[in-house]
């Protein structure tokens, strides 16, 4: 028997108990009906934060990051084909530090764009700077 895993929804915050091996057939949330692996980067903001960090059984990796931040939105168009290729085996989120300030700071983000891999509601990497695609992709299969 296959233990399920727990998967919070990207866009109504539930969280769905998947049968990991039904985890890559593109489930849906058992709430609002909507993919829970659409494919792309989700938004994070403090009243889902820490509810994606601390109840996903599978990594989170938040990209903190800003508007007004040159190097960030180079990146952006890179972490989203790395999440689309890495999910559903890791959740790929983005963190606007400038509407969420106390949020960058609770993590100590010092500049931006910055990656935090999250397990279980803790931190276990981070790595600061643009990267493209494949050193977004190799960085996060190193650490897990």
């Amino acid at each position: 028997m296959t233990q399920p895993v727990h998967v919070v929804c990207p866009n109504c915050n539930t969280i769905n108990r998947i049968p990991a091996n039904k985890i890559g057939a593109g489930p849906s949330c058992g709430k609002c009906g909507k993919s829970v692996f659409p494919g792309k980067p989700i938004d994070l903001n403090a009243g889902n934060f820490m509810q994606h960090i601390n109840r996903n059984d599978i990594p989170v990796v938040v990209d903190f990051w800003a508007p007004w931040c040159g190097p960030c939105m180079t990146m952006a168009p890179w972490y989203s084909d790395a999440a689309n290729k890495l999910e559903p085996r890791v959740r790929f989120a983005k963190l606007n530090t400038e509407d969420e300030q106390a949020i960058g700071a609770k993590f100590n983000v010092r500049s931006i764009p910055t990656l935090i891999l999250f397990r279980k509601g803790k931190e276990i990497a981070r790595k600061a700077g643009a990267m493209q695609s494949a050193q977004i992709v190799n960085w996060i299969q190193a650490q897990l």
